[in-house]
């Protein structure tokens, strides 16, 4: 699934303008962007987090020349799915009848 895709869903489902439902998405992806780039994490109940993990350094081998370099620490983006997240995809289309 597209984010075009979400944004007719939700047009469909809300009855709301095209271009507002967009306007939306695009507004809370980026506010997601910008406060990770911050280094903040950002929680969405029922849903899951939006984490910025640490990579510690290492050693890694450039093997054809058996050179020893060391990467860098790094911060990456990570998702942690909440566990009603979990178990509803678990449970796959048996359960869509209670939403």
């Amino acid at each position: 699934m597209r984010k075009a895709d979400i944004v007719n869903r939700i047009t469909e489902k809300t009855g709301l303008e095209k271009v507002d439902v967009m306007v939306v998405v695009e507004a809370f992806c980026k506010e997601i962007r910008e406060s990770m780039a911050e280094g903040n994490n950002v929680y969405v109940r029922g849903f899951g987090s939006f984490v910025v993990k640490t990579r510690k350094k290492k050693i890694g081998r450039i093997i054809k020349k058996n050179i020893a370099i060391e990467i860098p620490e790094q911060k990456i983006p990570a998702f942690k799915p909440a566990k009603v997240f979990i178990n509803r995809v678990k449970e796959g289309k048996k359960s869509k009848a209670s939403l």
